[in-house]
């Protein structure tokens, strides 16, 4: 050590202190990078990978691999083959990752001994495992790794035998001691206990199952936690793939709508080149903020990038129909994406998403169907999110239906979790509802604050369709805005009967009533019956 040359001694000192940007050009530069041995490649692939430079730490672990073989040291050259593999692997590099982790099991092999390096090799059969829906196989997988690690002392690898513990619990449907071995990894992340490239990949996969599982509150926890533990690297490139999109969801939902733009576009710019498998993720995330702030067009034209992408644009193609007033394509969209997501982990959020689109087209039969699902759904989870979302969704079926004496005490719990949870947008949504609600029983004055907080809420955060639709189901309507007919549809929709009662009633077609509920809603500026009732209560339209 004491005779290696004074760069490469800055560079060690460097890369203790954390300085990975210092360490890699150090260590880089060609007149250097000839003389290092095995160890210190090993430093410069570290360094080059936390600052960004994949080629350059692809090329230091291969060196590092080379140069611990030749000079006998099995253990150390088959585990720089297997980072070489997990860094292609995160590069979707698959062929290349496949090579260099058999170059590592041969080198083993050969030499006939164990080292880390065979409970790291089990890794990748791990996942590979959990993709093949075999999570016994994956939690077997999980405790070789772990006995392994602590035969050998390593810390890395004792925590993704920990993420791959927890991954296969979940998978196996053991949530609570799923989402407990999972913490325990993360603790030791937060503790300094796990070296920094598994500290990103241990993070990015449990945020991963977070999000998959809606325990938003969870993954922002642990993003608090590791993002203070990053502010004290301010070299550290640690987000990568998928994680990059689900930051800004967990920005978009606390209500830091630009903070999230801005995440969602740093993750397109990052995952663009070279193309990652998340790019499609990233840009339908950047399409669902313009669509929520009001850029129509954007939002457009980021579902398209999306879907070329390989990304399903719904359900947010679904909602963007609706905020243009396109009923029926909103309706035939989320209807077929309910079709196709049956057993999928994003069927939730479609639901959610199916609970607004059918309450505004009135449609109360799919409605409840939809809303018992999403409470059959949230029977089974523990999450706040999809908890809320179940109540929601009951009350809004019962709205729906023409009962809003019976939403009201769902309404009431739904808003109080969304505050709770510190999810401002979602809650100003139910404070409409309830708005909604409590018009329909009488209660005008609640109806008012209701809608005034709501209104401060989006006004705060830029929801600019959400405060044009509050705006114009608030103004005074023009003389004469309904027709004579209108007016008695409305009358029987604020009744709370479905389009084929009023058809049956008026002896008219139920497409027709169809096409008045939709012109009803455009002259109104509402987007619902549930506000079109409210509406037409506040403005004395059925005295």
């Amino acid at each position: 050590m004491s005779s290696a040359a004074p760069e490469v001694e800055q560079a060690r000192a460097a890369y203790e202190q954390r300085a990975w940007r210092r360490a890699f050009a150090l260590l880089d530069a060609p007149e250097v990078r000839a003389t290092l041995a095995a160890d210190d490649h090993e430093r410069r692939a570290v360094a080059a990978y936390l600052v960004g430079e994949d080629d350059a730490a692809a090329d230091a672990w291969e060196a590092a691999s080379r140069c611990a073989a030749a000079s006998g040291d099995v253990a150390t050259a088959a585990r720089c083959a297997a980072w070489l593999g997990f860094a292609s692997l995160l590069r979707d590099r698959v062929a290349y990752a496949s090579g260099w982790f058999a170059r590592a099991r041969r080198l083993l092999d050969d030499a006939g001994v164990e080292a880390a390096a065979s409970g790291y090799l089990l890794v990748p059969e791990l996942l590979g495992a959990l993709e093949a829906g075999e999570p016994t196989t994956a939690l077997a997988l999980a405790e070789r790794a772990s006995t392994i690690a602590r035969r050998f002392d390593d810390d890395d690898l004792r925590a993704l035998a920990g993420l791959g513990r927890g991954q296969a619990l979940l998978a196996a449907g053991d949530l609570a001691a799923g989402t407990a071995a999972l913490d325990e990894v993360m603790v030791a992340v937060t503790a300094g206990e796990v070296g920094p490239i598994t500290s990103g990949i241990v993070y990015c996969a449990v945020v991963l199952e977070c999000m998959a599982l809606l325990d938003l509150p969870r993954a922002a926890e642990w993003t608090a936690a590791l993002t203070d533990w990053c502010d004290g690297q301010p070299d550290l490139v640690p987000y990568r793939g998928q994680c990059l999109v689900h930051r800004s969801q967990l920005h978009q939902a606390s209500g830091a709508w630009p903070t999230a733009l801005e995440a969602a576009r740093a993750a397109c710019e990052r995952l663009a080149d070279p193309p990652h498998p998340a790019l499609g993720l990233a840009r339908y995330q950047e399409a669902e903020l313009h669509r929520l702030t009001g850029d129509l067009e954007a939002a457009e034209a980021g579902y398209q990038a999306a879907s070329r992408l390989g990304h399903d644009p719904m359900p947010g193609l679904a909602l963007l129909a609706l905020a243009r007033g396109d009923l029926g394509s909103a309706a035939t969209g989320i209807t077929r994406a309910l079709e196709a997501t049956v057993g999928h982990p994003s069927r939730a959020l479609h639901l959610a998403a199916a609970v607004e689109v059918l309450h505004a087209v009135g449609d109360a039969a799919a409605l409840r169907a939809v809303a018992d699902e999403l409470a059959a759904l949230a029977a089974r989870a523990p999450s706040p999110v999809l908890q809320a979302l179940a109540r929601q969704a009951g009350a809004t079926a019962a709205l729906s239906a023409g009962e809003p004496s019976g939403a009201l005490a769902d309404l009431r719990t739904a808003a109080a979790a969304w505050r709770s949870l510190r999810m401002p947008y979602e809650a100003a949504r139910v404070a409409l509802l309830l708005a909604d609600a409590c018009e329909a029983v009488g209660d005008r004055s609640t109806a008012r604050l209701e809608r005034a907080n709501a209104r401060a809420t989006f006004s705060e955060l830029g929801a600019r369709v959400d405060l044009a639709r509050l705006d114009a189901s608030t103004a005074a309507p023009p003389a004469g805005v309904l027709s004579a007919r209108e007016r008695e549809v409305l009358a029987e929709l604020a009744a709370g009967r479905t389009n084929r009662d009023i058809a049956r009633r008026l002896s008219i077609s139920e497409h027709t009533v169809g096409r008045h509920v939709e012109h009803i809603f455009a002259k109104l500026g509402v987007s619902s019956r549930a506000g079109a009732t409210a509406y037409a209560y506040q403005h004395g339209l059925l005295r």
